[in-house]
């Protein structure tokens, strides 16, 4: 451990732009490798990564307005809407303006979308076990990825940032 400290410190600045140094492919090459995993897992069900994790919010929520969706994952409307829209294709959610206030649009699951959680039960353990890490080493990822998408967020969010 100590002869890569050693080795990190006397790197020259130029290696750090080598593709292999960069954390940001390096989460990308993982997401597009989730990404292909949860398609063959997802491909029963019939839904698509981000239509799962809009079925996952709706699972956990019930009936939310589309902004309040989107905020859960990250999404903004333009990428949120056609999803909700082909969700709404195939019988699985159902969009309608509040009648609180005329601007808002809730999402709630049909019934055949809660049905479809029965069917989706297996899939976190299915992508768990796709990992090859243990369940502790599963939540450390995931604690420290929520970790940095927290200091990524604050770093984009600081003034001096954008200098």
């Amino acid at each position: 451990m100590l002869s890569a400290t050693l080795k990190r410190m006397t790197t020259p600045a130029t290696d750090w732009l080598r593709l292999d140094q960069q954390i940001c492919f390096s989460l990308n090459a993982a997401s597009r490798a989730f990404n292909g995993v949860y398609r063959l897992v997802l491909k029963d069900l019939g839904l698509t990564y981000p239509q799962y994790l809009v079925m996952l919010v709706l699972w956990e929520h019930g009936e939310l307005p589309v902004k309040k969706l989107g905020e859960h994952l990250r999404l903004d409307s333009g990428t949120l809407s056609p999803l909700l829209k082909r969700l709404e294709t195939a019988g699985l959610v159902r969009r309608e303006r509040s009648a609180h206030d005329e601007r808002s649009v809730e999402v709630r699951p049909t019934a055949e979308g809660v049905a479809l959680r029965e069917r989706a039960v297996g899939v976190p353990r299915r992508i768990a076990s796709a990992t090859g890490l243990d369940l502790a080493e599963v939540q450390d990822l995931r604690t420290r990825l929520d970790r940095l998408t927290a200091a990524m967020d604050a770093y984009r969010e600081e003034p001096s940032a954008s200098a």
